[in-house]
């Protein structure tokens, strides 16, 4: 309203100098008074446009001011808030029904095996357990994880609360990562009774746990720093949106309110990698689609463990005498039938990880947002496959790894690399480990998609690309998994032979 008055008046001026100028051309002046007079005019109205000039500049830069703000809110309100409430796209609930990518699939995966009943027992259950009255793995995740889990909040209260400097609680939590990481795989390669399935479920509980915890650590970390500026501001607009109640009547929380046992076992246990103070909710839990899902997690379990046994231990046993006598046509030959029930395993885990078992988790903890997943099956470049078929890693990465990166001046090519080079890390470490061996198949089949990625994005599209996707995961996999087993086998049962 404020510049619309003063554009009114500013015309309303200019018109009664005009006005007065024509007035006083009228009167009988000699020529001198005339020429002053219009002179007069001429400058009044100058001026008059010069006014209007710095009014509209004025105005040009408030603007300017203004998104740039703008811009700065969003920027941290996407650092403190990153879900929204969303159903996976394999729920029917979503209204998705773009699978033209499984046509594809269904072109590369025309072979049919068949085998006769070979599941044993004895041998599942050895996969877990070596002596039944040992669990050291399950000790390990019940007591360790706990300890864990209660020291970062309670060290990030004693910051908040000002005990001790930053520096030291910076210390603190280093060493507190660090042996998340290290100490459980000192225990999976100590201890001869942790299997190898035991070992992965160990390793791979605490870095979820290192990941959660990371991305705990650094949103509070904004959280101080934002409160030590405009504490008000930030209990106001960022940590607690406008209103008192989220979805299903649950209360906001604003920093360091959060900072409390139920705020940080809630987000340990929900099925997300970042966290926030808020999280979307659902408003209540539905009880059909939570049992519906619990099927589907012990069917899909069950047929898992059967695939197995079925198809995979047949193929790796006949796998190893060509892989010994490095007979290459017989080698090709096992990787080829090896890739079909590899990947439909593969397939299988994906649909009980990222559909079953973490929308069960979510309807349970009435966790808002659903999507774990987008349409990988429709990549057309590998980095689009990367960035859709895991969205909570896919997310943190980009929240606490890649951004950081590009804010501290590295280019989008160098972050793409690390962030590759951190994938490749973890992939070797959940293997290597497990194994109590390190060959660095995985580590290389990782960095492998740097240039596989940069041949499909430059030279193929549409189905093409499509195909190539499928044909890099139905391969490359195998392959690792045959050079793990060789080498694993060389290591310890041809060792016993011998």
């Amino acid at each position: 309203m404020g510049d619309s008055d003063a554009a009114g008046a500013l015309t309303r001026r200019r018109r009664a100098t005009l006005a007065a100028g024509r007035s006083a051309s009228l009167l009988p002046m000699n020529g001198r008074s005339a020429a002053v007079c219009q002179d007069s005019v001429t400058a009044e109205v100058s001026r008059d446009d010069g006014q209007g000039k710095r009014d509209r500049s004025l105005e040009t830069v408030r603007s300017k001011s203004k998104s740039e703000k703008k811009k700065c809110r969003n920027d941290i309100s996407d650092r403190l808030s990153c879900h929204k409430t969303q159903q996976s796209l394999l729920s029917s609930a979503s209204g998705y029904s773009n699978y033209r990518g499984v046509l594809n699939w269904c072109v590369v995966m025309l072979v049919r095996q068949k085998y006769g009943i070979l599941v044993d027992p004895i041998q599942v259950i050895s996969l877990f357990l070596n002596d039944p009255y040992s669990w050291p793995a399950a000790c390990l995740v019940i007591g360790r994880f706990n300890v864990k889990t209660l020291a970062v909040p309670l060290c990030l209260s004693l910051s908040a609360q000002g005990s001790f400097t930053e520096l030291v609680g910076f210390l603190v939590h280093c060493t507190n990562m660090a042996v998340m990481l290290t100490f459980p795989a000192a225990v999976v390669l100590l201890v001869p009774s942790v299997t190898p399935v035991g070992g992965v479920f160990v390793l791979g509980t605490y870095t979820i746990l290192f990941l959660k915890l990371y991305s705990y650590k650094d949103v509070n970390m904004w959280c101080r720093e934002l409160s030590t500026v405009k504490a008000k501001k930030l209990a106001r607009s960022l940590s607690c949106p406008s209103g008192q109640t989220l979805n299903g009547g649950d209360r906001q929380v604003c920093y360091p309110g959060n900072l409390t046992i139920r705020d940080m076992y809630y987000f340990v246990f929900a099925p997300t990698l970042c966290y926030e103070l808020n999280f979307p909710r659902s408003p209540n839990i539905r009880m059909s689609f939570l049992l519906r899902r619990l099927f589907e997690m012990v069917r899909k379990y069950l047929i898992f463990l059967l695939s197995f046994h079925q198809w995979m231990i047949p193929i790796i046993q006949s796998s190893m005498k060509p892989l010994e006598d490095m007979d290459l046509s017989r080698m090709t030959e096992r990787l080829l039938r090896l890739a079909v029930p590899n990947h439909l395993m593969w397939l299988m885990f994906f649909y009980w990880f990222f559909h079953s078992s973490l929308n069960f988790t979510a309807e349970l903890l009435r966790f808002g947002d659903r999507q774990f997943y987008k349409d990988w099956w429709n990549s057309e470049s590998v980095t689009y496959f990367w960035q859709n078929w895991n969205i909570p890693v896919h997310k943190w990465c980009l929240r606490h790894f890649y951004k950081p990166l590009l804010r501290r001046g590295f280019s989008k090519k160098v972050s793409q690399s690390a962030v590759f080079f951190l994938s490749a890390f973890f992939h070797e470490y959940l293997v290597s480990v497990p194994l109590r061996m390190f060959r660095l198949w995985a580590f290389m089949g990782m960095m492998a998609q740097l240039p596989l990625a940069w041949f499909v994005g430059h030279f193929l599209r549409g189905n093409y690309g499509n195909a190539a996707v499928w044909i890099s995961i139905i391969i490359g996999q195998p392959f690792a998994v045959l050079m793990y087993v060789h080498d694993y086998y060389v290591l310890h049962y041809r060792q016993e032979a011998d």
